[in-house]
Protein backbone atom coordinates (compact mmCIF):
# COMPACT_ATOMS: atom_id res chain seq x y z
CA UNK A 1 0.00 0.00 0.00
CA UNK A 2 1.44 3.41 -0.91
CA UNK A 3 2.08 5.57 2.35
CA UNK A 4 0.79 9.07 3.09
CA UNK A 5 2.26 11.83 1.31
CA UNK A 6 5.03 13.23 2.99
CA UNK A 7 4.15 17.26 3.44
CA UNK A 8 6.17 19.38 5.66
CA UNK A 9 4.69 21.28 8.99
CA UNK A 10 5.37 23.82 10.60
CA UNK A 11 6.65 23.65 14.30
CA UNK A 12 6.79 25.42 17.51
CA UNK A 13 9.68 24.20 18.72
CA UNK A 14 12.59 22.49 17.33
CA UNK A 15 16.29 21.61 18.18
CA UNK A 16 18.99 21.28 15.46
CA UNK A 17 22.50 20.95 16.13
CA UNK A 18 24.89 21.58 13.39
CA UNK A 19 27.56 19.68 15.13
CA UNK A 20 25.33 17.18 14.51
CA UNK A 21 24.86 16.80 11.19
CA UNK A 22 28.73 17.29 10.00
CA UNK A 23 30.09 14.25 9.29
CA UNK A 24 33.32 13.22 11.21
CA UNK A 25 35.05 12.14 8.31
CA UNK A 26 34.69 15.80 6.42
CA UNK A 27 37.55 17.28 5.64
CA UNK A 28 36.84 20.26 7.46
CA UNK A 29 36.92 18.95 10.86
CA UNK A 30 40.46 18.01 9.63
CA UNK A 31 41.39 21.02 9.06
CA UNK A 32 39.44 23.18 11.55
CA UNK A 33 41.99 21.86 14.40
CA UNK A 34 45.10 23.56 12.82
CA UNK A 35 42.99 27.26 12.23
CA UNK A 36 44.78 29.43 14.76
CA UNK A 37 42.88 32.73 14.50
CA UNK A 38 43.43 34.01 17.63
CA UNK A 39 45.72 36.67 16.95
CA UNK A 40 43.34 38.08 13.83
CA UNK A 41 41.76 40.97 16.07
CA UNK A 42 45.03 42.14 17.86
CA UNK A 43 46.24 41.72 14.67
CA UNK A 44 43.85 44.18 13.11
CA UNK A 45 43.23 46.46 16.23
CA UNK A 46 44.35 49.84 14.68
CA UNK A 47 42.97 49.52 11.47
CA UNK A 48 39.23 49.32 12.87
CA UNK A 49 37.22 52.65 13.72
CA UNK A 50 36.20 52.85 17.69
CA UNK A 51 33.39 54.39 16.95
CA UNK A 52 30.16 53.80 14.75
CA UNK A 53 28.24 50.34 14.00
CA UNK A 54 30.20 46.84 14.46
CA UNK A 55 31.63 45.38 11.58
CA UNK A 56 31.46 41.95 10.35
CA UNK A 57 33.87 39.39 11.95
CA UNK A 58 36.92 39.61 10.32
CA UNK A 59 37.30 36.12 11.48
CA UNK A 60 34.29 34.82 10.20
CA UNK A 61 35.75 36.41 6.42
CA UNK A 62 39.27 34.78 6.78
CA UNK A 63 37.27 31.25 7.81
CA UNK A 64 34.64 31.83 4.12
CA UNK A 65 37.74 32.29 1.87
CA UNK A 66 39.26 29.21 3.52
CA UNK A 67 36.64 27.40 2.37
CA UNK A 68 36.81 28.68 -0.87
CA UNK A 69 39.89 27.82 -1.45
CA UNK A 70 40.58 24.71 0.04
CA UNK A 71 37.69 23.61 -2.07
CA UNK A 72 38.08 25.48 -5.14
CA UNK A 73 35.07 28.13 -4.76
CA UNK A 74 36.74 30.75 -7.38
CA UNK A 75 33.93 33.26 -7.19
CA UNK A 76 32.92 35.00 -3.78
CA UNK A 77 29.80 35.68 -4.85
CA UNK A 78 29.01 31.71 -5.16
CA UNK A 79 30.83 31.28 -2.04
CA UNK A 80 28.30 33.02 0.20
CA UNK A 81 25.67 31.00 -1.52
CA UNK A 82 27.78 27.79 -0.74
CA UNK A 83 28.06 28.70 2.79
CA UNK A 84 24.67 29.69 3.12
CA UNK A 85 23.55 26.02 1.83
CA UNK A 86 26.15 23.91 2.95
CA UNK A 87 25.91 22.74 6.93
CA UNK A 88 29.41 21.70 7.13
CA UNK A 89 30.56 25.42 5.99
CA UNK A 90 28.37 27.00 8.32
CA UNK A 91 30.30 24.80 11.05
CA UNK A 92 33.33 25.36 9.81
CA UNK A 93 32.56 29.10 9.82
CA UNK A 94 30.65 29.36 13.24
CA UNK A 95 27.59 30.09 11.70
CA UNK A 96 24.19 29.07 12.94
CA UNK A 97 21.69 28.34 11.00
CA UNK A 98 19.56 31.43 11.92
CA UNK A 99 23.01 33.38 11.19
CA UNK A 100 23.14 35.49 8.13
CA UNK A 101 26.05 35.27 5.37
CA UNK A 102 27.79 38.45 4.87
CA UNK A 103 27.37 39.97 1.09
CA UNK A 104 29.89 39.17 -1.14
CA UNK A 105 30.96 42.93 -1.70
CA UNK A 106 32.35 42.85 2.34
CA UNK A 107 35.64 40.84 0.84
CA UNK A 108 36.62 43.31 -1.73
CA UNK A 109 35.89 46.47 1.21
CA UNK A 110 38.08 44.87 3.90
CA UNK A 111 40.59 43.32 1.45
CA UNK A 112 41.48 46.37 -0.33
CA UNK A 113 41.35 48.07 2.94
CA UNK A 114 42.35 47.13 5.96
CA UNK A 115 43.36 43.13 4.83
CA UNK A 116 46.58 44.73 2.69
CA UNK A 117 47.26 47.42 4.85
CA UNK A 118 48.12 45.21 7.71
CA UNK A 119 49.04 42.15 5.28
CA UNK A 120 46.79 40.22 7.31
CA UNK A 121 47.16 37.33 4.85
CA UNK A 122 50.54 37.08 4.78
CA UNK A 123 50.31 37.22 8.87
CA UNK A 124 47.73 33.88 8.38
CA UNK A 125 49.81 32.28 6.08
CA UNK A 126 53.20 32.13 8.55
CA UNK A 127 50.58 31.07 10.97
CA UNK A 128 49.55 27.77 9.21
CA UNK A 129 53.59 27.54 8.45
CA UNK A 130 54.77 28.17 12.25
CA UNK A 131 52.07 25.01 13.26
CA UNK A 132 53.73 22.66 10.36
CA UNK A 133 56.74 23.30 11.84
CA UNK A 134 55.59 23.21 15.27
CA UNK A 135 54.11 19.60 14.31
CA UNK A 136 57.21 18.19 12.93
CA UNK A 137 56.44 18.34 9.42
CA UNK A 138 59.76 21.18 8.44
CA UNK A 139 63.44 20.24 8.91
CA UNK A 140 64.56 23.16 7.44
CA UNK A 141 67.49 21.02 5.82
CA UNK A 142 66.21 20.84 2.45
CA UNK A 143 64.33 23.25 0.46
CA UNK A 144 62.97 23.34 -3.15
CA UNK A 145 61.95 26.26 -5.69
CA UNK A 146 60.21 26.56 -8.15
CA UNK A 147 57.88 29.04 -9.83
CA UNK A 148 54.43 28.57 -12.23
CA UNK A 149 52.50 30.97 -14.54
CA UNK A 150 49.60 31.71 -13.72
CA UNK A 151 47.22 33.66 -16.39
CA UNK A 152 46.42 36.88 -15.28
CA UNK A 153 42.72 38.59 -15.78
CA UNK A 154 43.50 40.84 -18.68
CA UNK A 155 43.36 40.24 -22.50
CA UNK A 156 45.28 41.14 -25.61
CA UNK A 157 42.78 42.83 -26.96
CA UNK A 158 42.80 45.74 -24.39
CA UNK A 159 46.68 45.64 -24.19
CA UNK A 160 49.40 48.26 -26.10
CA UNK A 161 52.41 47.47 -28.52
CA UNK A 162 55.49 48.33 -26.48
CA UNK A 163 56.25 50.84 -28.50
CA UNK A 164 53.02 52.70 -27.72
CA UNK A 165 53.07 52.37 -24.41
CA UNK A 166 54.22 55.09 -21.97
CA UNK A 167 54.16 54.76 -17.89
CA UNK A 168 55.28 58.38 -17.40
CA UNK A 169 52.69 60.01 -19.29
CA UNK A 170 50.04 57.90 -16.37
CA UNK A 171 48.15 60.06 -13.92
CA UNK A 172 48.07 57.66 -10.92
CA UNK A 173 44.57 59.88 -9.96
CA UNK A 174 42.39 58.90 -13.40
CA UNK A 175 43.32 55.11 -13.58
CA UNK A 176 42.08 51.78 -11.78
CA UNK A 177 43.41 50.27 -8.49
CA UNK A 178 45.46 47.97 -10.87
CA UNK A 179 47.32 50.51 -12.65
CA UNK A 180 48.28 52.59 -9.59
CA UNK A 181 49.47 49.86 -8.32
CA UNK A 182 51.74 48.86 -11.38
CA UNK A 183 53.31 52.21 -11.08
CA UNK A 184 54.17 51.87 -7.17
CA UNK A 185 55.99 48.36 -8.46
CA UNK A 186 57.99 49.69 -11.09
CA UNK A 187 61.17 50.30 -8.78
CA UNK A 188 61.02 46.78 -6.97
CA UNK A 189 63.03 43.84 -8.35
CA UNK A 190 59.77 41.45 -8.77
CA UNK A 191 58.05 43.52 -11.06
CA UNK A 192 59.21 47.03 -13.37
CA UNK A 193 63.22 46.38 -11.90
CA UNK A 194 63.11 42.78 -12.48
CA UNK A 195 64.66 43.11 -15.71
CA UNK A 196 64.95 46.77 -18.34
CA UNK A 197 63.31 44.67 -21.48
CA UNK A 198 59.86 45.74 -22.04
CA UNK A 199 57.39 42.96 -22.85
CA UNK A 200 56.24 43.02 -26.23
CA UNK A 201 51.86 44.29 -25.15
CA UNK A 202 51.01 45.73 -22.28
CA UNK A 203 47.63 45.35 -21.04
CA UNK A 204 45.45 48.30 -20.22
CA UNK A 205 43.51 46.70 -16.90
CA UNK A 206 46.59 44.81 -15.44
CA UNK A 207 50.05 45.92 -16.66
CA UNK A 208 51.66 44.68 -14.20
CA UNK A 209 51.45 41.30 -15.62
CA UNK A 210 53.73 39.82 -18.32
CA UNK A 211 52.84 38.63 -21.75
CA UNK A 212 54.57 35.81 -22.08
CA UNK A 213 54.63 32.44 -24.97
CA UNK A 214 57.03 30.66 -22.07
CA UNK A 215 54.28 27.09 -22.70
CA UNK A 216 54.99 26.84 -26.27
CA UNK A 217 51.44 27.95 -27.54
CA UNK A 218 49.84 31.00 -27.63
CA UNK A 219 50.66 33.83 -25.35
CA UNK A 220 48.45 35.37 -22.52
CA UNK A 221 48.90 37.43 -19.66
CA UNK A 222 50.08 35.92 -16.12
CA UNK A 223 52.20 36.31 -13.27
CA UNK A 224 54.85 34.08 -11.45
CA UNK A 225 53.69 32.39 -8.46
CA UNK A 226 56.96 30.91 -6.80
CA UNK A 227 56.89 28.77 -4.07
CA UNK A 228 59.76 27.75 -1.54
CA UNK A 229 58.94 24.65 0.11
CA UNK A 230 60.38 22.21 2.72
CA UNK A 231 60.86 18.84 1.05
CA UNK A 232 60.70 16.97 4.19
CA UNK A 233 56.78 16.50 3.77
CA UNK A 234 56.02 19.46 0.77
CA UNK A 235 54.91 22.11 2.70
CA UNK A 236 55.43 25.92 1.41
CA UNK A 237 57.24 27.51 3.83
CA UNK A 238 57.46 31.06 1.56
CA UNK A 239 55.72 32.64 -1.86
CA UNK A 240 56.26 35.13 -3.68
CA UNK A 241 54.30 36.90 -6.74
CA UNK A 242 56.83 38.07 -9.54
CA UNK A 243 56.75 38.87 -13.11
CA UNK A 244 56.57 35.56 -15.34
CA UNK A 245 60.40 36.51 -16.84
CA UNK A 246 63.12 34.34 -15.59
CA UNK A 247 65.46 37.28 -13.57
CA UNK A 248 61.95 38.03 -11.48
CA UNK A 249 61.84 34.35 -10.37
CA UNK A 250 65.67 33.58 -9.56
CA UNK A 251 65.54 36.94 -7.79
CA UNK A 252 62.51 36.07 -5.59
CA UNK A 253 64.86 32.81 -4.59
CA UNK A 254 66.72 35.43 -1.96
CA UNK A 255 64.11 37.32 -0.55
CA UNK A 256 62.40 34.06 0.26
CA UNK A 257 65.42 32.77 2.17
CA UNK A 258 65.86 35.63 4.17
CA UNK A 259 62.41 35.65 4.74
CA UNK A 260 62.21 32.29 6.51
CA UNK A 261 65.31 33.33 8.02
CA UNK A 262 64.09 35.85 9.89
CA UNK A 263 60.89 34.77 10.36
CA UNK A 264 61.31 31.31 11.34
CA UNK A 265 64.98 30.88 11.63
CA UNK A 266 65.42 28.34 9.21
CA UNK A 267 68.20 27.96 7.11
CA UNK A 268 68.43 25.21 4.57
CA UNK A 269 71.86 23.14 3.94
CA UNK A 270 70.78 22.68 0.10
CA UNK A 271 68.46 24.50 -2.66
CA UNK A 272 66.80 22.43 -5.01
CA UNK A 273 66.04 23.92 -8.63
CA UNK A 274 66.29 23.47 -12.02
CA UNK A 275 68.26 24.84 -14.36
CA UNK A 276 66.76 28.36 -14.46
CA UNK A 277 68.15 29.15 -11.30
CA UNK A 278 71.64 27.88 -11.86
CA UNK A 279 72.73 31.59 -12.65
CA UNK A 280 76.30 32.64 -11.80
CA UNK A 281 75.29 35.67 -9.30
CA UNK A 282 72.60 33.39 -7.26
CA UNK A 283 74.88 30.27 -7.29
CA UNK A 284 77.56 33.09 -6.01
CA UNK A 285 75.05 33.83 -3.27
CA UNK A 286 73.93 30.38 -2.18
CA UNK A 287 77.63 29.53 -1.72
CA UNK A 288 78.56 32.55 0.02
CA UNK A 289 75.92 31.69 2.71
CA UNK A 290 77.07 28.16 3.00
CA UNK A 291 73.67 26.63 1.08
CA UNK A 292 74.78 24.23 -1.05
CA UNK A 293 73.24 24.21 -4.77
CA UNK A 294 71.82 21.07 -5.76
CA UNK A 295 71.35 23.14 -9.26
CA UNK A 296 72.17 22.38 -12.78
CA UNK A 297 74.44 24.99 -14.05
CA UNK A 298 73.10 27.24 -16.76
CA UNK A 299 76.66 26.98 -18.87
CA UNK A 300 76.32 28.36 -22.60
CA UNK A 301 80.38 27.24 -22.93
CA UNK A 302 79.57 23.93 -24.83
CA UNK A 303 80.39 23.51 -28.17
CA UNK A 304 78.61 21.01 -30.97
CA UNK A 305 81.82 20.82 -33.42
CA UNK A 306 83.67 18.22 -31.54
CA UNK A 307 86.31 20.58 -30.22
CA UNK A 308 87.79 20.92 -26.54
CA UNK A 309 84.78 22.69 -24.37
CA UNK A 310 85.85 25.08 -21.35
CA UNK A 311 85.25 21.48 -19.22
CA UNK A 312 88.34 19.85 -20.63
CA UNK A 313 90.82 22.56 -19.30
CA UNK A 314 91.40 22.32 -15.98
CA UNK A 315 92.03 25.57 -14.05
CA UNK A 316 95.06 26.25 -11.42
CA UNK A 317 93.97 28.69 -8.68
CA UNK A 318 96.94 29.22 -7.33
CA UNK A 319 98.86 30.48 -10.25
CA UNK A 320 95.12 32.39 -11.91
CA UNK A 321 95.57 30.21 -15.15
CA UNK A 322 93.72 27.33 -17.14
CA UNK A 323 95.86 24.37 -18.47
CA UNK A 324 95.09 22.63 -21.43
CA UNK A 325 94.75 18.37 -21.89
CA UNK A 326 98.46 18.93 -23.06
CA UNK A 327 100.33 20.81 -20.62
CA UNK A 328 100.36 24.59 -21.98
CA UNK A 329 98.69 27.59 -19.85
CA UNK A 330 96.23 29.93 -20.71
CA UNK A 331 96.72 33.17 -18.55
CA UNK A 332 94.89 36.49 -18.17
CA UNK A 333 98.33 38.81 -18.10
CA UNK A 334 101.74 38.14 -19.21
CA UNK A 335 103.30 40.87 -17.80
CA UNK A 336 103.48 42.82 -14.43
CA UNK A 337 101.62 46.44 -14.43
CA UNK A 338 103.15 49.26 -13.05
CA UNK A 339 99.27 51.07 -13.23
CA UNK A 340 96.81 49.13 -10.55
CA UNK A 341 94.26 50.00 -12.99
CA UNK A 342 95.87 48.11 -15.64
CA UNK A 343 95.43 45.03 -14.00
CA UNK A 344 93.36 42.19 -12.67
CA UNK A 345 90.26 43.36 -11.21
CA UNK A 346 88.86 40.24 -9.80
CA UNK A 347 85.02 41.13 -11.15
CA UNK A 348 83.35 40.51 -14.16
CA UNK A 349 84.03 38.16 -16.94
CA UNK A 350 88.30 37.49 -17.45
CA UNK A 351 89.39 36.39 -20.50
CA UNK A 352 92.46 33.52 -20.57
CA UNK A 353 94.91 33.20 -23.76
CA UNK A 354 97.29 30.77 -24.85
CA UNK A 355 100.53 32.00 -26.71
CA UNK A 356 100.45 32.09 -30.49
CA UNK A 357 103.45 30.28 -30.99
CA UNK A 358 102.93 27.60 -28.71
CA UNK A 359 99.07 26.93 -30.76
CA UNK A 360 100.51 26.91 -33.80
CA UNK A 361 103.30 24.33 -33.23
CA UNK A 362 100.55 22.28 -31.11
CA UNK A 363 99.31 18.67 -32.77
CA UNK A 364 96.52 19.76 -31.18
CA UNK A 365 94.87 22.52 -32.67
CA UNK A 366 92.83 21.26 -34.70
CA UNK A 367 90.76 19.92 -31.74
CA UNK A 368 91.23 22.43 -29.97
CA UNK A 369 91.47 25.66 -32.09
CA UNK A 370 90.74 25.05 -35.58
CA UNK A 371 89.67 28.70 -36.39
CA UNK A 372 91.77 30.93 -34.33
CA UNK A 373 95.12 31.65 -33.80
CA UNK A 374 95.57 30.66 -30.38
CA UNK A 375 93.13 29.26 -27.52
CA UNK A 376 90.49 31.76 -25.55
CA UNK A 377 88.67 30.94 -22.56
CA UNK A 378 86.25 32.90 -20.71
CA UNK A 379 85.78 32.86 -16.73
CA UNK A 380 82.39 34.07 -15.04
CA UNK A 381 82.95 36.14 -12.00
CA UNK A 382 80.91 33.19 -10.16
CA UNK A 383 82.61 30.79 -11.78
CA UNK A 384 83.87 29.18 -8.67
CA UNK A 385 80.59 28.88 -7.07
CA UNK A 386 79.12 27.51 -10.43
CA UNK A 387 82.16 24.44 -9.99
CA UNK A 388 80.74 23.79 -6.50
CA UNK A 389 77.33 23.11 -8.15
CA UNK A 390 79.07 20.96 -11.15
CA UNK A 391 80.98 18.79 -8.35
CA UNK A 392 77.80 18.73 -6.04
CA UNK A 393 75.86 17.32 -9.90
CA UNK A 394 78.29 14.20 -9.61
CA UNK A 395 76.74 12.94 -6.08
CA UNK A 396 74.03 10.69 -5.13
CA UNK A 397 72.99 13.33 -2.70
CA UNK A 398 71.99 15.40 -6.26
CA UNK A 399 70.53 12.83 -8.16
CA UNK A 400 67.99 12.27 -4.72
CA UNK A 401 67.80 15.93 -4.87
CA UNK A 402 66.40 15.73 -8.46
CA UNK A 403 63.76 13.28 -7.27
CA UNK A 404 62.60 15.54 -4.49
CA UNK A 405 61.96 18.17 -6.78
CA UNK A 406 58.99 17.10 -8.46
CA UNK A 407 57.79 17.85 -4.75
CA UNK A 408 57.18 21.23 -6.05
CA UNK A 409 56.07 20.95 -9.61
CA UNK A 410 53.51 18.24 -7.46
CA UNK A 411 51.77 21.20 -5.49
CA UNK A 412 51.80 23.58 -8.68
CA UNK A 413 49.42 20.38 -10.37
CA UNK A 414 47.30 20.30 -6.87
CA UNK A 415 46.51 24.40 -7.20
CA UNK A 416 45.86 24.09 -10.68
CA UNK A 417 44.05 21.12 -11.52
CA UNK A 418 42.28 20.39 -7.41
CA UNK A 419 42.34 24.34 -6.26
CA UNK A 420 41.31 25.43 -10.13
CA UNK A 421 43.76 28.66 -9.30
CA UNK A 422 44.52 28.41 -13.50
CA UNK A 423 43.69 32.12 -13.65
CA UNK A 424 43.61 35.04 -11.15
CA UNK A 425 40.49 36.99 -10.50
CA UNK A 426 41.55 39.28 -8.93
CA UNK A 427 44.17 42.06 -10.78
CA UNK A 428 47.37 43.83 -9.79
CA UNK A 429 50.47 42.40 -8.06
CA UNK A 430 48.18 42.87 -4.78
CA UNK A 431 45.62 41.10 -5.94
CA UNK A 432 48.28 38.33 -7.60
CA UNK A 433 50.13 37.95 -3.93
CA UNK A 434 46.56 37.70 -1.94
CA UNK A 435 45.58 35.21 -4.09
CA UNK A 436 48.82 32.80 -3.88
CA UNK A 437 49.08 33.30 0.14
CA UNK A 438 45.52 31.79 0.66
CA UNK A 439 45.95 29.54 -1.70
CA UNK A 440 49.02 28.08 -0.19
CA UNK A 441 47.78 28.80 2.98
CA UNK A 442 45.05 26.46 1.75
CA UNK A 443 47.08 23.55 0.79
CA UNK A 444 49.41 23.50 3.69
CA UNK A 445 45.88 23.32 5.80
CA UNK A 446 44.70 20.04 3.31
CA UNK A 447 49.08 18.60 4.14
CA UNK A 448 47.65 19.13 7.61
CA UNK A 449 44.79 17.42 7.86
CA UNK A 450 46.15 14.34 5.53
CA UNK A 451 48.54 13.89 8.04
CA UNK A 452 46.77 14.52 11.07
CA UNK A 453 43.07 13.36 10.47
CA UNK A 454 40.62 14.33 12.95
CA UNK A 455 39.82 11.03 15.03
CA UNK A 456 37.02 9.15 14.20
CA UNK A 457 34.59 8.59 17.25
CA UNK A 458 32.62 5.16 16.95
CA UNK A 459 28.86 5.36 16.74
CA UNK A 460 26.87 3.84 19.65
CA UNK A 461 24.77 0.74 19.07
Amino acid sequence: MMGPRQEAQAALFYEFSLEDHVPKEHLLRSIDRFVDLSSIRSHLTDFYSHTGRPSVDPELLIRMLLVGYCFGIRSERRLCEEVHLNLAYRWFCRLDLTDRVPDHSTFSKNRHGRFRESELLRHLFETTVARCISEGLVSGQRMAIDASLIEADANKQNSTPKEDWDATSIDPADVPRAVREYLDTLDKAAFGAASEVQPKFTSHSDPASQWTAARKGPAFFSYSNNYLIDTDHGVIVDVEATRSIRQAEVGSTKTMLNRVKAKFDLHPERLIADTAYGTGPLLGWLVHRKIAPHIPVFDKSGRNDGTWTRTDFEWDAENDQYVCPKGHALKQFRRNYSDPNRGPTGQGTARYRAMKEVCQVCPSKPKCCPNVDARKITREEHEDARQVARDIAKTRQYDISMKLRKKVEMLFAHLKRILGLGRLRLRGPCGANDEFLLAATAQNLRKLAKIFPAPQQTRKA
